[in-house]
């Protein structure tokens, strides 16, 4: 039989009941041993209905479950790094939530732990396991745009809930940190660079004071991107790669359906009338799914992670940047 990861989970959030828990208890190398909650009424509440065999009223008790081997942090933003540290300090591997930290210092921190547990620790940002997103990849590689000189990516959703996480300031809330994460993790990746500086602006809720709208352009050694992402527009997911041959256009490319088969569209011919575009369907899979054996690939076969902390702090240090830059009007350059 194939041996899994044994996974606990750090909290009841929805992202977690809802999405990633069902998801990796369908992989093919992960299983949920547990949860915790530091109220023990609601880990076992959270625990019945998944099917989740051990329910605990404390972080730290999970911790200290020598039949956890890696724990998923679905944590507020403010309490990734603290409990990711805890987590590898007790010897667990770690699949956190994106971002990983608020701020490039407090991600720096998790290289001495990564180093001194010797645990695998990985930034959930389930695209880089995606199949149409690794496809985009291959064809960016094999030249299928030619030379990409552009990115342009757009991600909002509606939520104006004074009292969801995402809206709160203390909790790390807001369209960069939430989704604009997203839309740099695409650029950087897609282009295999580094941005040498960044311009932004975001407009602010007056009440609730997280960016619900902001804009960003990275400059790259090989070319831009442009992006905007908000919390209050209308539900809306693109990105293209436009190269000097070609243009590859991904169609909901964050938060691919579970119900139907995802498409990207390649575009050979610059064809205005969109003649010449041909397609290509990716069959439904469940992308939390993927991401969780990707890591527990990693570490069942001692291998590099998906995203690891290097990357993570690159990423960070553009959204430090983005937020510098919107205050000061000026071209800000990402700070590692």
């Amino acid at each position: 039989m194939q041996k899994k990861l044994r996974f606990g989970v750090l909290s009841t959030a929805n992202i977690g009941l809802k999405k990633v828990i069902p998801a990796m208890q369908q992989g093919q190398l992960t299983t949920i041993t547990a949860i915790a909650s530091r109220d023990l009424a609601k880990a076992r509440a959270a625990a019945k209905p998944l099917g989740i065999p051990k329910a605990y009223g404390s972080y730290e008790e999970l911790l200290a479950d020598p039949e956890v081997d890696a724990i998923y942090n679905p944590l507020p933003n403010q309490l990734h790094v603290l409990w990711t540290a805890r987590a590898a300090e007790a010897g667990k591997h770690v699949l956190c939530e994106k971002p990983l930290s608020m701020t490039v210092g407090e991600a720096k921190t998790l290289l001495e732990v990564r180093s001194r547990s010797g645990v695998k620790i990985c930034e959930a940002f389930m695209i880089r396991s995606a199949p149409q997103w690794l496809r985009v990849r291959q064809l960016l590689g094999e030249g299928r745009v030619g030379a990409l000189r552009a990115v342009n990516a757009h991600f909002s959703y509606f939520n104006i809930n004074p009292e969801n996480i995402r809206n709160r300031m203390e909790t790390g809330g807001g369209g960069v940190y939430d989704i604009g994460c997203y839309c740099i993790q695409s650029a950087r990746s897609g282009f295999g660079q580094e941005p040498t500086r960044v311009v932004a602006t975001l407009d602010r809720d007056p009440q609730l004071g997280t960016d619900r709208l902001a804009s960003a352009i990275l400059d790259f050694p090989a070319g831009h991107a442009i992006f905007t992402c908000s919390t209050q527009l209308i539900p809306y997911q693109r990105v293209h790669f436009l190269g000097t041959r070609g243009r590859i256009e991904l169609e909901i490319p964050f938060n691919a359906p579970n119900d139907r088969p995802t498409r990207l569209f390649i575009d050979s011919s610059g064809d205005l009338t969109f003649n010449g575009i041909t397609s290509e369907n990716f069959p439904t899979r469940d992308h939390y799914t993927l991401q969780g054996d990707a890591f527990a690939r990693a570490v069942l076969d001692n291998t590099e992670v998906p995203v690891p902390l290097e990357d993570s702090i690159a990423n960070m240090a553009v959204i430090e940047a983005i937020f510098r830059s919107a205050e000061t009007g000026q071209w800000e350059a990402p700070q590692r």
